[in-house]
């Protein structure tokens, strides 16, 4: 018989639960999922997600053309100040709540069922969003890399093959998600060392083999207005509050993603401890290392004219600089390591995406949940992979319309769809972000924190996080060029920023959807593990 202060334990059959498993049950889940991932592979699919080599290089055009190189130089930092206290924020919430739902399950615990949904809809966009995103700019990158091996190849581009590209990197990344996830997890630490070491590299290419080399005062000072607006003006309120802002989408949506730590803490071992620590490390290497990595191309341009001029006719800011400072050679050398991230990048991406679709159709969130929270042999969720691959293949289609309001002789070539689509990244993601943010701040101290935590220092961090998260969404959603107002001449609906439209009207949808059906039987995340387990274990 047991003492009389001792708990009685309810019988369990069956192997002993791990420490994870335990904290997983009192959150009310069975261990469906393989804890195959250790605490640096949960790190680096959130270090592979931001990757360096893509946003920095497929958004450097966003920063040279609203801004120029005091966006990067100063704004980079300072964004990434800000993205870091976010991350802060959610590594205590992941902490306290290591599952796959991630961002969605924090606020319906926190919150109730409407938060839960919202949420859950927000951050599905954005990944599905941010995955299509860093498809489409590595079959970009791609094609790039084979023009620099074929001239013939490089005079025949078009968006058609760009776009069939980028339907092939999506298969083959499926394919890479659907056949193991022990095998997910070896392709991401490799991402790291490959992003680690092809960074350096080419940050020591940029610092070598130039010619030349820009002023530290060029690179600290220098501003560009090539957005259309203010008539290219880079002094006065629209540069400071309009031009310049536009320019930090590229901090912004280069280091985004890293809720991936959270969606994968199921498969982690020691997740309360290394799914925090994966957000915010992910986020403090990628600031300091995209840092170095934009200011060494910087300092590497040659012709500040070219460089906008080639924007201007729709070419990557990021390659036109290499062209001018580097050799084929190396030319070659730094497009492939930037394309070969890239793809890395995309297969993280889906990962993310599949694990968050296959936690919100866990709860019955989403049309067909059963299909896609199926689990396959491999105990990985294949359905999953394959919705959200079609989904972003599907939103990607506006990428093969022109968007051309140049002449012959000086087209300037818009990249609207792609840009759009960032935005949408960020939007849905950091809007989802938002919501479990706000709502840990207003428990404040009944909150339960994990095994990593803020402190009291959530009461300010938590607040700095929404504002910012707030202000960056309103500035996202705005046309980024002049020509995308309806009130200006040109007007046209296909130089239109269309984040708005396809996140508020996922919104909209979502909200029909709500008040018509779900709020009738959608109660937040389900619960899967047995009772007798639960009772036992929960504690």
């Amino acid at each position: 018989m047991p003492e009389a202060h001792e708990p009685v334990v309810p019988a369990h059959h069956g192997p002993e639960l791990t420490e994870d498993e335990k904290h997983l049950a009192k959150l009310g889940y069975k261990q469906e999922l393989s804890r195959s991932w250790s605490g640096f592979s949960n790190f680096a699919i959130s270090f592979s997600i931001i990757s360096i080599l893509a946003g920095c290089f497929t958004t450097f055009g966003q920063a040279w053309s609203n801004g120029g190189p005091i966006a990067i130089t100063w704004g980079w930092p300072v964004i990434s100040i800000f993205i870091l206290i976010i991350g802060f924020t959610m590594s205590e919430l992941v902490s306290a709540y290591p599952t796959s739902g991630g961002i969605y399950w924090w606020a319906a615990k926190l919150g109730g069922p409407m938060a839960g949904f919202y949420t859950g809809w927000l951050n599905l966009i954005g990944l599905i969003a941010v995955t299509a995103s860093v498809a489409y700019g590595a079959a970009n990158f791609v094609d790039i890399l084979l023009g620099l091996f074929s001239d013939s190849w490089a005079a025949d581009y078009s968006l058609k093959r760009v776009f069939i590209e980028f339907v092939i990197i999506l298969f083959i990344a499926a394919l890479a998600n659907i056949f193991s996830s022990h095998l997910l997890a070896v392709v991401n630490n490799i991402s790291v060392w490959w992003h680690v070491a092809g960074a350096a590299l080419i940050i020591g290419i940029l610092i070598i083999v130039p010619d030349n080399h820009q002023s530290i005062g060029w690179v600290m000072s220098e501003r560009i207005n090539n957005s259309g607006y203010n008539d290219g003006s880079t002094s006065g309120t629209m540069f400071w509050f309009l031009v310049l802002p536009l320019g930090f989408l590229l901090t912004q949506y280069t280091i985004t993603g890293f809720d991936a730590s959270a969606h994968l803490s199921e498969e982690t071992a020691s997740a309360s401890n290394a799914a925090a620590k994966g957000i915010w490390r992910s986020i403090f290497y990628s600031a300091v290392g995209g840092w170095i990595l934009l200011l060494a191309l910087l300092f590497a341009v040659q012709d500040q004219g070219a460089v906008t001029d080639s924007i201007n006719q729709g070419y990557y800011g990021s390659d036109v600089i290499l062209g001018q400072a580097l050799g084929t050679n190396a030319h070659i050398v730094v497009i492939a390591i930037s394309a070969f991230g890239q793809l890395f990048c995309t297969t993280a991406c889906l990962t993310s995406a599949s694990r968050m679709t296959f936690a919100f159709s866990r709860d019955g969130a989403i049309p067909g949940s059963r299909l896609w929270s199926k689990v396959s042999k491999t105990k990985v969720p294949a359905n999953a992979v394959i919705f959200v691959s079609v989904i972003a293949g599907l939103i990607t289609l506006p990428a093969l319309i022109e968007v051309n309001i140049g002449t012959a002789d000086a087209p300037i070539i818009l990249p609207t769809a792609f840009y759009a689509v960032v935005s949408v990244a960020v939007i849905g993601l950091y809007l989802a972000f938002a919501i479990p943010i706000f709502l840990r701040w207003k428990i404040g101290d009944a909150f339960e924190v994990g095994a990593w935590n803020n402190g009291k220092k959530y009461k300010w961090m938590n607040l700095v996080a929404v504002a910012e998260i707030v202000v960056i969404c309103i500035y996202f959603i705005l046309p980024l060029y002049p020509v995308g107002w309806p009130t200006e001449e040109g007007f046209s609906w296909k130089f239109v920023n269309y984040a708005p439209i396809l996140t508020g009207g996922t919104i909209l949808l979502v909200t029909i959807w709500w008040y018509a059906s779900a709020r009738k039987w959608f109660t937040g995340p389900k619960v899967t593990i047995d009772e007798a387990v639960l009772e036992a274990f929960g504690d």
